[in-house]
């Protein structure tokens, strides 16, 4: 049998390769939590490889994503799905092992790392996760649901701010079962940290309401494994410091930061390998550590276990199993397409005039009553975001409930929320104002990235906060999310815009989305039925013209009212123009050509509509186009005074079109 010192050092080993043979990497870390890793994934970690979607495995994210080699050679070593030629191509186009690790690319990998304290934060999210799903369905002898969330992180990630936000609600609500692993190395990449990081970590973390294990020497198996135990034992969130040498095994770089962010260098690596005692080529291991890394049998049995017990809850309780089932799935509820469209005629029967931010918090309303799995929450702005809704139940210290009040928390909130996705089984979704967008924008991308679902929601979405002035008055906000591959941005005009904003985020299944919503009230636009259907293609005709075309007017949200204005100016001068609302530019580029050239003639004057930037609109209005918008910072103000100063007016509107269509006349500044 093998001893434990040659289980680490395999991790050192296949960590200083990759990273040498890529010439490119991160080996100080894996070297250094070397022993921590075994000391969790052999004593500790339940999972199965041959399964790693299992709905009770514990989840593990690196949150120091940098040592992604650490991550991939357990994952090889524990027998997952990636093979030395794997671990050959580190760094390597299209590889299993990226330069972080990202989900969908290898199997075992839980979340993408890489911006330090996202990690940790999509930790503590799948914590809670588990925390409501467990209190939803385990019953008496039934735990179904009973598992931890571990999270290995470094200095970066305890310096980051995001770590405040999240560790500092994780303590408030009790998420016993997350354990966190602190590599306290004290070097990062311009070299020691205690000339810019000298916070007294544990008494922070305890200040949390966090159990707080002290000094643990890091490189010593047992006493991490004694750590891990104490820890499981249960209360708040543990932390666990463990006092580690980067780079350790490498005889003149470990303890540096020289081992932090390159490769070693050939005579390092084999100077390490001296050190270690460890003679075996570059990337290759002893059959009997394998076999004691061997992870497949044990993860079987303890798939096997669990999958009884579910058999005798489904026997039990074959309602709440089968919509645990459903809900691991991401299956929608059978009728739900059949719910949403009465509602949305509904709607249109109603013909509410009110603020998108009312729309959005009837549509939640809707939502909750067909989607249990429907998770709600804000940023210390429930009652201006109107994110609450009749029945919304408060999440505490016991894990039920539907709605997290997040404080002000706005980048940990929506890392969370890509941590409750990931984990499966609820559909968050989390708002404040569009203005503060900018504080979660790092985590928003990161959803945009690795394709996953969760809703996020701005209000206050223009000058149209009138008085509080240009800080914040969002002018360039919507434009830069549009930006983000992969993400759908809603800017809905009225109720049935709202619902289906909705309800197409509900469905995404791969992708994101931001819903923003206004603050004051807009008028409703009537429809027509294939009008309501078009509204998820994310552009269509609202209002067609009388005669021959001669002006397109696409506008968003609150400007669609302008637009629909300046069209009735634009016809008593004998204009004949369209009125396109588009809600959402992302759905309606996946639409075809046809189609699009249906709302969107070649050939027609545009003008485009928006209290924001001008620049996005140019890709439909074209050069010799116009967009009706704001350049500039916002001002402090009424915001009827404000929509006139900056031009968005009808008449605004209306000269810009008139100067489009008459290229001889003066086009207004």
């Amino acid at each position: 049998m093998p001893l434990q010192q040659d289980l680490a050092n395999a991790i050192r080993a296949l960590a200083m390769d990759a990273v040498q043979q890529a010439n490119s990497g991160h080996p100080g870390m894996p070297m250094g939590m070397a022993e921590i890793a075994v000391a969790l994934w052999r004593g500790h970690l339940r999972h199965n490889p041959a399964n790693p979607q299992w709905a009770n495995r514990d989840r593990f994210v690196l949150s120091n994503g940098h040592g992604s080699m650490l991550l991939y050679a357990l994952l090889h070593l524990s027998g997952y799905a990636l093979e030395v030629a794997d671990l050959k191509r580190f760094r390597q186009l299209h590889s299993k092992t990226p330069g972080h690790p990202e989900v969908g690319y290898t199997a075992g990998v839980e979340t993408t790392t890489g911006p330090l304290g996202q990690g940790l934060a999509n930790a503590v999210g799948m914590a809670l996760a588990e925390k409501m799903m467990a209190a939803e369905f385990n019953r008496p002898g039934f735990d179904i649901v009973d598992h931890h969330t571990y999270a290995f992180v470094g200095d970066g990630c305890l310096m980051e701010g995001i770590s405040h936000e999240v560790c500092s609600l994780a303590g408030t609500l009790g998420l016993g079962k997350l354990i966190v692993l602190y590599d306290d190395n004290g070097i990062s990449i311009d070299g020691h940290v205690a000339g810019w990081f000298s916070d007294d970590t544990p008494r922070r973390f305890e200040a949390y309401g966090w159990t707080v294990l002290r000094d643990v020497d890091g490189h010593a198996v047992d006493a991490v494994g004694a750590a891990i135990g104490s820890a499981r034992l249960g209360g708040g969130p543990t932390l666990i410091c463990c006092k580690t040498v980067i780079g350790k095994g490498a005889p003149n770089k470990a303890g540096s930061h020289e081992s932090h962010g390159a490769p070693l260098g050939a005579a390092e690596v084999a100077a390490a390998r001296a050190a270690l005692d460890w003679p075996h080529p570059p990337f290759e291991i002893p059959a009997e550590v394998y076999a004691a890394w061997d992870a497949r049998a044990d993860g079987a049995a303890r798939e096997q276990a669990w999958g009884k017990l579910f058999c005798a809850y489904r026997a039990a309780h074959p309602q709440a199993a089968a919509e645990f089932l459903r809900r691991r799935a991401g299956a929608l509820p059978d009728g739900f397409k059949e719910q949403m469209d009465a509602a949305l005629a509904a709607l249109d029967a109603k013909a509410e005039h009110i603020a998108t931010r009312k729309a959005s918090q009837n549509a939640i309303a809707i939502l909750a009553a067909q989607l249990p799995e429907l998770v709600g929450g804000s940023a210390d702005l429930a009652s201006s975001n109107l994110t609450l809704w009749p029945g919304a139940r408060a999440v505490g210290k016991e894990g039920g409930g539907n709605y997290i009040h997040y404080g002000v928390r706005e980048f940990g909130m929506a890392a969370m929320l890509n941590g409750m996705t990931l984990y499966g089984g609820l559909r968050p979704f989390g708002a404040t104002f569009l203005m503060f967008s900018e504080y979660a924008r790092n985590a928003l991308r990161m959803a945009a990235l690795m394709r996953i679902n969760p809703i996020f929601v701005f209000t206050h979405d223009s000058i149209g906060l009138g008085e509080d002035g240009p800080t914040h008055q969002p002018v360039e906000q919507t434009a830069t999310l549009r930006m983000i591959p992969n993400m759908d941005v809603w800017r809905p005009a009225d109720t049935a815009e709202a619902l289906v904003a909705w309800q197409v985020a509900i469905e995404h299944a791969n992708t994101p989305s931001c819903l923003i919503f206004c603050r004051q009230n807009l008028p409703y636009q009537p429809k027509s039925a294939l009008q309501l259907a078009d509204i998820r293609r994310g552009a269509y005709v609202l209002k067609a013209e009388r005669g021959a075309l001669r002006a397109l007017l696409i506008a968003t949200g609150s400007e669609v009212e302008l637009a629909l204005r300046a069209q009735a100016l634009l016809a008593a001068e004998g204009i004949a123009a369209r009125v396109v609302s588009m809600p959402s530019p992302y759905n309606f580029d996946r639409q075809d050509a046809a189609y699009q050239e249906s709302v969107l003639p070649e050939g027609v004057p545009r003008v485009a509509v928006e209290a924001g930037v001008s620049d996005y609109w140019r890709k439909y209005v074209g050069l010799r186009g116009a967009v009706v918008g704001i350049d500039t910072f916002g001002e402090s103000g009424p915001a009827a005074e404000l929509y006139e100063h900056f031009g968005l007016s009808a008449e605004g509107v209306r000269d810009v079109a008139r100067a489009l269509v008459s290229p001889s006349m003066q086009r207004p500044r």
